[in-house]
């Protein structure tokens, strides 16, 4: 039997333009779309074999946790993203999935991965490898996790005497790795000199979440 694709998007014209894309193929067929993973596993379609998820779902839903749960139900996972969402991307990157593609490529390249993905391959993408290769826990960031903590809580609002109280280091502690971060963004030409400067770099970078649009 032909490998069973299910989508599951906000937007019903994602699902049309993916069994557009794979109908009269010998080795797909399209299975089912769904707002949510939720409301997916409820139907109970009938056999998929993979699933094509948007990264960022109205729901609220974790991308990581929405793999987590279409992988233990037995499904491959390809996640589709518009990429204005770093910190979403590399969230997902380390769940079980096998690549991670922008909704905007070529039909040919989204069609290949599909074939892929649905046979338990990795599908080798720039989003992805971007997403592997800045992860924040490699030895090749610029930041420490320590440096991660402190910029994320600074950013965030609070002042260096909480952010001291927060991780139990002192807040002259707290001034250096304040320091070190806006040197180390000095270095590649993008200013921290304020606390919104330095919220912006760490939204850019994904070491803090991108604020939900109201919908």
């Amino acid at each position: 039997m032909r490998p069973g694709v299910a989508v599951v998007d906000d937007h019903e014209v994602v699902a049309l333009a993916v069994a557009g894309m794979i109908a009269g193929r010998d080795d797909l067929r399209f299975v089912a779309h769904a707002r949510s993973v939720a409301e997916l596993l409820d139907r109970e379609p009938g056999p998929v074999d993979l699933v094509v998820l948007d990264l960022n779902l109205r729901d609220g839903t974790d991308p990581a946790d929405n793999a987590e749960r279409l992988h233990a139900w037995g499904a491959q996972v390809l996640v589709l993203t518009s990429g204005e969402n770093p910190y979403l991307i590399r969230q997902v990157s380390h769940a079980p999935v096998q690549g991670i593609l922008r909704k905007s490529a070529p039909a040919e390249e989204i069609v290949a991965a599909i074939v892929r993905a649905a046979a338990g391959e990795p599908t080798a993408t720039t989003e992805w490898a971007a997403a592997l290769d800045s992860d924040p826990d490699l030895e090749a960031a610029t930041l420490t996790a320590r440096e991660r903590e402190v910029l994320a809580l600074y950013a965030s609002g609070l002042g260096a005497k909480a952010v001291a109280r927060q991780l139990f280091i002192s807040e002259h502690t707290v001034d250096d790795h304040i320091r070190r971060i806006r040197h180390a963004y000095g270095q590649l030409s993008r200013p921290a000199n304020t606390k919104v400067e330095l919220y912006q770099r760490g939204v850019e970078d994904g070491f803090l979440p991108i604020p939900q649009q109201q919908r």
